[in-house]
């Protein structure tokens, strides 16, 4: 019988940082802070730390520690074959993330070479990200990804995403600090970093405020993504998956303020002098992420010294993010292969062919790109529902004791955590899903049922309930085909 594949202590911390920290730390979170109140969202977005990150991350790996299984034989396992679709919609919806993050890694890749080889800061920003959006590069670049990404996963755990890890995530955070040096050595930092991090209170009677920030807490973090659960297969018995999920959880919110400090005082520095820096700061803010990080943050670093090179190495940054976000995603559709008994070499080209041909269309189009992006972003609430069910269905207390607390290197959670997961968790799930749902409907009243509309409620509906239907017709041969291959999946009383 082959050995089961196990992260070391400090590797399952650098792969962990490495699912959590992605291009969403380097490109929204900077976005998002500057438009919602600087100080005022950093309050609210350490608070959603506590009560959604660290809390979901502790389930899923958990559950996975505990299991032994992908998503799907997760679920299955902890609450019975009916409920294995669940878990495979966990992990369609990150899988279809993957199909075009690995497009977004390719734009990283493009970036970080045409810095350094096409003089791309000499260039016109603008027209360059049009001109390259508009070609066949994206599908060039696309598919570079893939295949960096499947040849890290292809070697395995300990030689594969452990090491990968073990020198993307501190060379991340390396280049991050030199980011952040530089920023705050230009004009005008010193005004951007006030508007960073003083907090003007009277914002936190912003609604709007706390429900961005418990989105960026809720998609930066991986929580509720199948990614933890994933890793936490190949965690060591004596993991103490609380004080795991909440170092992720830290480095994480640390690998984003760097972030923040390294993009807000440049731009600040860029209209430094001006008397309306500000305005035209949050104006800049609002491009969205590929605006920000493609058009505008190629155009503030030609106007500094040196500018060539300290735009190499954000987009070096954001290809390290990038990858150790991905392979993580790579990882938890190779996971469900392997359940199924399949070899990790087959399991990993398979992901690999699947990854290039579904995300094919989001490399072609920037349309259905954004499509995809509003849907299974979205989907991920779905996901972290299911979570949270789970959890319910075992009981919060029962699985607060006998699950998250299964050894004596655990550390031992209160009854808080029962109220947490029955009562509070759910409503701020609602709360997002209503929230955005109610966004698209005012930003578009007239289409907003149009199944074929980029961003509306209609083509979030309509896919996820193609996806539903056919996972619940599909669940007793999914099931079967898993329990072929391990232990059998009859139910709760298993685990």
């Amino acid at each position: 019988m082959k050995k089961h594949e196990t992260f070391s202590r400090w590797g399952i911390i650098f792969a962990g940082l490495g699912m959590a920290v992605g291009t969403g730390n380097l490109w929204r979170f900077p976005r998002i802070a500057s438009q919602y109140g600087g100080g005022a969202f950093l309050i609210a977005w350490m608070f959603f730390l506590f009560v959604w990150a660290i809390p979901l991350l502790t389930i899923e790996l958990s559950i996975g520690k505990k299991t032994r299984l992908g998503v799907i034989g997760s679920f299955g396992k902890m609450i019975g074959k009916n409920f294995a679709w669940m878990g495979t919609f966990v992990a369609f919806v990150t899988a279809a993330i993957t199909f075009y993050y690995t497009v977004v890694t390719g734009w990283c890749i493009k970036y970080f070479f045409s810095t350094c080889f096409q003089g791309l800061i000499k260039k016109e920003p603008m027209q360059y990200w049009e001109n390259f959006t508009s070609s066949w590069g994206p599908v060039v670049f696309h598919f570079i990804a893939i295949v960096i990404g499947c040849s890290i996963i292809y070697f395995g755990v300990a030689k594969g995403i452990e090491r990968a890890n073990k020198i993307l995530i501190p060379s991340l955070f390396v280049l991050l600090l030199i980011a952040v040096g530089r920023s705050l050595s230009l004009p005008g930092a010193a005004q951007g970093m006030n508007f960073l991090f003083s907090p003007n209170l009277s914002q936190l009677k912003n609604i709007e405020v706390w429900l961005n920030a418990l989105s960026q807490a809720a998609w930066s973090t991986g929580a509720g993504w199948g990614l933890m659960l994933t890793y936490g297969v190949y965690s060591r018995k004596k993991e103490n998956p609380f004080l795991t999920s909440a170092s992720l959880g830290f480095g994480n919110n640390i690998a984003s303020l760097l972030a923040g400090i390294a993009v807000i005082p440049t731009v600040f520095a860029f209209f430094a002098g001006q008397n309306m820096a500000q305005e035209k700061v949050l104006d800049i803010m609002k491009q969205g992420n590929e605006g920000l990080t493609f058009k505008w943050i190629p155009t503030l670093f030609s106007q500094i010294p040196s500018g060539s090179f300290f735009l190499a190495l954000f987009f070096l940054a954001l290809c390290f993010a990038a990858f150790s976000s991905l392979i993580s995603q790579l990882e938890l559709i190779t996971r469900i292969f392997m359940d199924s008994g399949l070899t990790r070499k087959k399991s990993v080209s398979i992901v690999g062919i699947s990854c290039f041909a579904l995300g094919f269309p989001s490399a072609i189009s920037i349309g259905f790109f954004n499509n995809q992006d509003w849907v299974w972003g979205l989907g991920l609430m779905v996901s972290g529902s299911f979570f949270i069910f789970l959890v319910l269905k075992v009981g919060p207390r029962k699985f607060r004791k006998e699950i998250i607390t299964s050894s004596e290197h655990s550390v031992k959670l209160g009854k808080a955590f029962d109220y947490l997961v029955a009562i509070f968790l759910p409503l701020q799930l609602v709360a997002m899903l209503v929230w955005w749902f109610w966004d698209s409907y005012k930003t578009n009243p007239d289409n907003w049922l149009d199944i074929f509309a980029k961003a509306s409620v209609g083509t979030v509906l309509f896919q996820w309930g193609i996806a539903i239907a056919v996972f619940i017709i599909f669940n007793k041969i999914i099931t079967k085909k898993l329990a072929l291959n391990n232990d059998k999946i009859e139910g709760s009383h298993d685990y």
